[in-house]
């Protein structure tokens, strides 16, 4: 993708050590590594160095794995205390419809934590990864579905308060490590690319330090931190904040996030308290 404005001249690369905007990130510290201990084939790009590849899964799997479970936990907690309560959705008690969506969570935890191994020795990796963020997406947008429609459904009069701050919290809250994960796994051909990459590359987001290297902190190179930050802010305040999406496809994800959020926050959280007062 150009990052180029109609009438002006292509902008030359920016590195991060000097000032200007930030259209193109450097190399992470992986590849500065793997330069030196790989040679370019023919084609001009580096064949995989095994040893740098399962350090950068690896590292990968250590930001993704604690957010996944955590998230499946919550979906768990409320599967639980929906049984408990007596809880129902569309008049049916529909308590392990969070075990279901908690399901992919659990299946992206398991795959980052006990198949590390064949991850990396996997040519699709990548797709793996992507197929199980799909699933998680598409759970929770069902669960999101299934409990906007209680609300508007006859058998919403049942529906209390307290079922939906705690429902409606825990939709938004999975929803926002959902799109955190999918950023991290967007910009720039995912975190295993960024961390192997041997030349700079076009980001799909940019953050402050792209813009502003100066004050980047040295060999500054965005983590899963910093992308759930910025599906936090973004489903607060359904828009970009300090991070903007510079391509389509991150467009269209901050986009999808912003719409699922206000559902979220403007209609059941709006119900709940209405209910409550």
């Amino acid at each position: 993708m150009s990052l180029t404005r109609a009438g002006t001249h292509p902008a030359a690369p920016v590195n991060r050590g000097t000032s200007g905007f930030g259209a193109v990130r450097p190399a992470g510290h992986a590849g500065e590594r793997m330069a030196d201990a790989a040679a370019p084939t023919e084609s001009g790009q580096a064949p995989p160095d095994q040893h740098l590849l399962h350090v950068a899964v690896r590292e990968a799997r250590d930001d993704a794995a604690p957010f996944a479970f955590t998230a499946a936990g919550v979906l768990v907690a409320l599967a639980l205390v929906s049984r408990h309560a007596h809880w129902s959705l569309l008049g049916y008690r529909l308590w392990w419809m969070w075990l279901v969506v908690a399901a992919p969570y659990v299946c992206l935890s398991a795959t980052l934590l006990l198949g590390l191994g064949r991850l990396v020795r996997h040519n699709r990796r990548r797709e793996i990864v992507t197929a199980l963020l799909a699933l998680v997406w598409i759970f929770n947008v069902l669960g999101l579905v299934v409990l906007v429609v209680s609300l508007v459904a006859h058998s919403g009069i049942h529906v209390t308060g307290r079922q939906l701050l705690f429902s409606g919290g825990t939709v938004w809250l999975t929803d926002a490590v959902a799109f955190g994960l999918a950023f991290w796994e967007l910009d720039c051909g995912g975190p295993v690319a960024r961390a192997l990459a041997t030349a700079p590359r076009k980001p799909d987001f940019q953050f402050p330090q792209d813009e502003n290297p100066q004050l980047a902190r040295e060999g500054w190179t965005p983590r899963l931190w910093d992308y759930l930050y910025l599906s936090l802010t973004n489903s607060i305040a359904f828009s970009p904040t300090d991070a903007m999406p510079l391509t389509r496809p991150a467009k269209t994800l901050m986009a999808a996030e912003s719409t699922l959020s206000a559902i979220a926050v403007l209609l059941v959280t709006a119900r709940a308290v209405n209910i409550l007062a």
